[in-house]
This record gives C-alpha cells, sequence and structure tokens, in this order.
C-alpha cells in the first residue's frame, strides 16, 4: 500500500510545482500559510504565550515584507544601473570607433603627406636637395634620406659637407637602431 501512496503524494506536491513554474508565480507563495491573526488566536486569547507568538509572528512577517520590498527596490535600481551602464557602453564604444577612424585617417593623411615629399626629393637634384636637408633638423633630414630612393640618398649625401653628411649618417644609423 505504501508503493502506491507514494507516487500520489509525490504528484499531489509536484503539480503544484509544476504550475506555478509555468504561471512564474513563486513556489513559496504556494506552500505559504496564509490566516489572519484573529483565526491564528481563535481559542488561544487566553494563553499568552500564544498571544506572544503570534504578536511575534505577526511582526517577523511585517519585517520580511518590508525586507522583500526593499530587496525588490534594490533589485530595480540594480536593473536600472545595468540598463544605464550598457547604455553608457554603447556610447563609448561607437566613441571609440569615431576615434579610431579619425586617428587611421591622419595617419592616412600623414603617411599620403610624407610619401609626396618623398617623391619632391626623389625628383630634386642632389645639390638643391642637400642645400634644403642642411638646413632642416638632423633628425627630420635623416629620415627624409632614410625614405628617398637609395640611389638619390646617395648622391644626396655626396653632395652635402662631409660634417654635415656624418650627422645625418649617424641620425639614420640611431633611427636604424630605435626601430629594431
Amino acid at each position: 500500500m505504501a508503493r502506491r501512496i507514494l507516487p500520489v503524494l509525490a504528484l499531489v506536491f509536484a503539480a503544484p510545482v509544476a504550475v506555478a513554474m509555468a504561471a512564474r508565480f513563486e513556489v513559496r507563495d504556494l506552500f505559504a500559510a496564509v490566516a489572519a491573526q484573529d483565526e491564528l488566536l481563535s481559542g488561544c486569547g487566553d494563553v499568552p504565550e500564544a498571544v506572544a507568538l503570534a504578536g511575534e509572528l505577526r511582526d517577523r512577517a511585517l519585517r520580511i515584507e518590508r525586507y522583500m520590498q526593499a530587496l525588490d527596490a534594490r533589485k530595480a535600481d540594480i536593473a536600472a544601473a545595468e540598463a544605464t551602464l550598457r547604455e553608457r557602453l554603447v556610447e563609448l564604444r561607437s566613441q571609440q570607433n569615431g576615434t579610431r577612424s579619425r586617428r587611421d585617417g591622419a595617419t592616412a593623411a600623414i603617411r599620403d603627406d610624407i610619401q609626396r615629399l618623398i617623391a619632391v626629393y626623389d625628383q630634386m637634384k642632389p645639390a638643391e636637395a642637400a642645400a634644403i636637408l642642411t638646413n632642416l633638423p638632423p633628425d627630420f633630414a635623416a629620415e627624409i634620406l632614410m625614405r628617398v630612393q637609395p640611389a638619390t640618398g646617395a648622391r644626396i649625401i655626396a653632395a652635402v659637407e662631409p660634417a654635415q653628411a656624418a650627422l645625418l649618417t649617424a641620425q639614420m644609423g640611431a633611427r636604424s637602431v630605435r626601430n629594431r
């Protein structure tokens, strides 16, 4: 007989849980004892311990209810904060992408400008290019010499005064060492 009762009891307890899960109710609400204080004290009003226990249970229920309300308020605050953070993250990512594209555009523009400058020096006569490069800062002049065609760079360095050519060559070597 016990073997027949167990499946029935399991069904009795599992059915409300399944209904609650399907309806998204709290399972604890289905099994919660619901009784008014008057019902709890019926017949026990003359027992001081019962009255005190009922009062204590009522106070606990009120504290639990306040605590649950505070938790719900916290959940709402957390959900609002998460939504704000998600919006801010999307905004920051779009700003980052905008900054990256502007930086990439500026870098490409600088590269194009440098290539045009190098092409100009490649087309100049070595003596003219040497006269201009000797008046530029040595690191900038060395950068230009590193980027022009090797044959053009050799002719330009040959047209520069030996002391200045040594300085430019040293700058070019230092740049090569830094880039390793």
